[in-house]
Formats: structure tokens, C-alpha cells, sequence
């Protein structure tokens, strides 16, 4: 039976990376030659570009189609002026050069838009999902009716909270979550919180199954630092992974 593998990675934070982590996982990329990589953000510290040429330089010698998503630290942290002109140009600039779009025949990927520039509330790096960017996923989910394969919606933010109750830091997250799951997505990937997770909700009469992966850097909290294999099989059964860095 066909599977698709991908490497699920996220909040590598170049800046303050842990090169020996880093190492690692490239060594995997090489030996096992995955379909491709998911980055799902914080892909820097301070949107540097300092940082972000590092970044290019890791991504581009992976070697594998990548995917990759904007997190909270990849706008301007120093820079005002640029991070609510143009929050996401550094950024763009090295998707625009490591990463490009791939088709699958079993999976297809539509992005979730998560961070903002500024919120009214402090501090500014828990996720918000403005009417603008859900409409976009939404749209490319419509696009996706009738489409047999599994849908992987790609955030920064976890839409929810593993347990349930309690204040959802992800602004609009529940709602999102319910609308998604209406239109389709089977599977939201997501990182943020540097802690692995792998849960399912009802909702809408689906099953939505959400999968957060950790960090690569050296800002740990609770749990070592990871990323997820995922194997997708042609009858669209996802199983997935979880490789820890050994020390």
C-alpha cells in the first residue's frame, strides 16, 4: 500500500537553536528521505535576519520539499515600523525560497493564518484567528469538496485545549475549530507550545484530530525536544510518531 511520510517539525527558533538537535533531525532527513518537511513556526527568535539566513541555509540543505508556517516570533521584534507595515515580509522571503507547493494523492494541505502583529491583550504571542484568515481556510476547504483525501489544515496555534474547559488562550480557536471541522479538515497540525499532543474532538459529527509537535531549541517546557513522524496510507489512516533527542 502507498504511505506518505512527512516530518513534522516546529519552533525551532533560530536564535537560540540547539544545533545539536538540529543535526538530528537533518541526519533523519537524509537517511529516510521523508515526502517532505512541515515546519509549523517560530521558525526564528527575533525575526532577524541574521536568523532567517540561517534558516534558509538549514531548510534549503534538507534536501526534501518543505512546507513552512509564520509563527508569533517570525515578525519584526525590534523593528516597529516594519512588524505592522509588513509583518510577515522577512518571513515571505524565505518561504518564497525554500518552499513551494507539492501535491499529494492522498493528502491535501490548506494553511491557517494564527499570529497578528499586535492584540489587546498582553503578552502578544498567543494565537488569534481574525474573520479574514478563517475565511481564507475556509475557502480553500470549499475548494476541497467532494476531494477523497485527508485534509491537514497547518497552523502555529493550537485551535484548543487538550483538556477540556477553561479559557482557550487561542482567540477564536473554538469556533474556528467547528467551522473547519464543518467544512472538512480532518487533521489541524500545530506547535506553539513546545509539549507534543495527539488528541481527537467530536465535532459536527466528525472526528477532528489535532497534533501538536515540540521544539527543537533550547526553550524547553515540560518535555524533551522532538519532532513527529507522520505516515499517512492510501486509505488515508494517519499514524504518528513521536522521536525524542536522545539527551
Amino acid at each position: 500500500m502507498q504511505q506518505t511520510v512527512l516530518f513534522h517539525v516546529s519552533d525551532i527558533h533560530f536564535g537560540i537553536e540547539h544545533r545539536p538537535a538540529l543535526d538530528w533531525f537533518a541526519s533523519a532527513v537524509a537517511d529516510e528521505m521523508p515526502d517532505a518537511v512541515i515546519c509549523t513556526g517560530d521558525i526564528t527568535q527575533r525575526a532577524k535576519h541574521s536568523e532567517y539566513a540561517a534558516a534558509r541555509a538549514w531548510f534549503a540543505g534538507l534536501g526534501v520539499p518543505v512546507m513552512l508556517e509564520p509563527g508569533n516570533h517570525d515578525m519584526p521584534y525590534y523593528n516597529l515600523v516594519e512588524r505592522f507595515r509588513f509583518p510577515f515580509k522577512r518571513y515571505g522571503k524565505l518561504a518564497r525560497t525554500v518552499s513551494a507547493p507539492f501535491q499529494f494523492d492522498d493528502i491535501a494541505f490548506v494553511s491557517l493564518l494564527t499570529t497578528v502583529s499586535a492584540q489587546w491583550r498582553w503578552p502578544w504571542s498567543d494565537g488569534v484567528i481574525g474573520e479574514a484568515a478563517l475565511a481564507a481556510t475556509l475557502a480553500g476547504l470549499k475548494r476541497l469538496e467532494g476531494d477523497a483525501r485527508l485534509k491537514i489544515v497547518t497552523a502555529h496555534h493550537p485551535l484548543t485545549r487538550r483538556e477540556p474547559g477553561g479559557e482557550n488562550p487561542t482567540i477564536g480557536g473554538d469556533f474556528a475549530l467547528e467551522e473547519l471541522a464543518k467544512a472538512g479538515a480532518d487533521v489541524i497540525l500545530s506547535g506553539h507550545v513546545h509539549i507534543p499532543f495527539d488528541f481527537s474532538r467530536e465535532i459536527a459529527g466528525r472526528s477532528v484530530r489535532m497534533i501538536g509537535c515540540g521544539t527543537l531549541s533550547n526553550r524547553l517546557r515540560r518535555a524533551p525536544r522532538s519532532y513527529n513522524v507522520l505516515r499517512i496510507d492510501g486509505d488515508g489512516t494517519l499514524t504518528v510518531e513521536r522521536r525524542d533527542f536522545p539527551g
